[in-house]
């Protein structure tokens, strides 16, 4: 639109406005990262990514009051997934790593420190299972 004093501009610049969403708790300034609807027929509280536009009935979260979040006794919290946030680790990866650990600790064929060949076993070594090792008993 063009007026007589030049083009209308479509927003006020200001300081006192951040473009940044904030959270909605009280006195907290920290920027969102959730949204919190309410479906009341279900007694059900949804938190899930935040949401693309500002709405009168949600409420915008920063990462800390999202994690403690807490519903009143006998509703139900739904938490949805953020695909571009990170997952967490789950009891499986856990595992895995634990199995990548014990894969490492067990002796492959490690060169030795000073000779750089290969390791020549302890004659009294029956086997090993990582840092431990059977001997065999001297009467043997």
């Amino acid at each position: 639109m063009q007026s007589r004093r030049g083009p209308l501009k479509s927003a006020v610049p200001s300081n006192i406005v951040s473009p940044v969403r904030r959270c909605s708790r009280t006195a907290c300034g920290r920027p969102a990262v959730a949204t919190l609807t309410y479906v009341y027929a279900d007694s059900t509280a949804v938190l899930g990514p935040l949401a693309t536009y500002a709405e009168p009935h949600c409420y915008d979260l920063c990462a800390e009051h999202s994690e403690r979040l807490t519903a009143p006794r006998g509703w139900e919290v739904v938490r949805l997934l953020d695909g571009s946030a990170p997952a967490r680790p789950s009891g499986d990866d856990l595992e895995a790593l634990a199995n990548a650990v014990r894969e490492a600790a067990r002796p492959q064929e490690r060169k030795a420190e000073a000779g750089g060949g290969p390791r020549t076993a302890d004659p009294m070594e029956v086997a090993r299972r990582g840092h431990l090792r059977v001997l065999r008993s001297p009467d043997n």
